[in-house]
């Protein structure tokens, strides 16, 4: 018979310390280890991951900022770039 407060617990534990960036694997296998079942571990962090990605912000793409040099008559002015930036870029 499964135990509410159980879940919640370990659903709290992999919240709490994938806040702190452990690594989920990590804290799966020190479960695991301890004495609790793989479907109770599974079960619960997929319930806190799960929990987790619904609170978290939706991100946003960036700008992408570009510019264009005229020269006096408001004709495009094209910069060669050099070499090497055109290899590693």
């Amino acid at each position: 018979m499964e135990r509410p407060d159980f879940r919640l617990k370990l659903i709290e534990y992999f919240k709490k310390n994938l806040r702190k960036n452990y690594s989920s694997e990590t804290l799966k296998w020190a479960l695991i280890k301890q004495g609790y079942s793989r479907t109770e571990v599974q079960a619960a962090f997929e319930k806190a991951t799960k929990e987790l990605s619904e609170k978290a912000p939706a991100i946003k793409e960036k700008p992408r900022i570009s510019y264009e040099i005229l020269d006096e008559d408001n004709k495009p002015v094209f910069i060669k770039r050099p070499w090497w930036k055109r290899i590693f870029d």
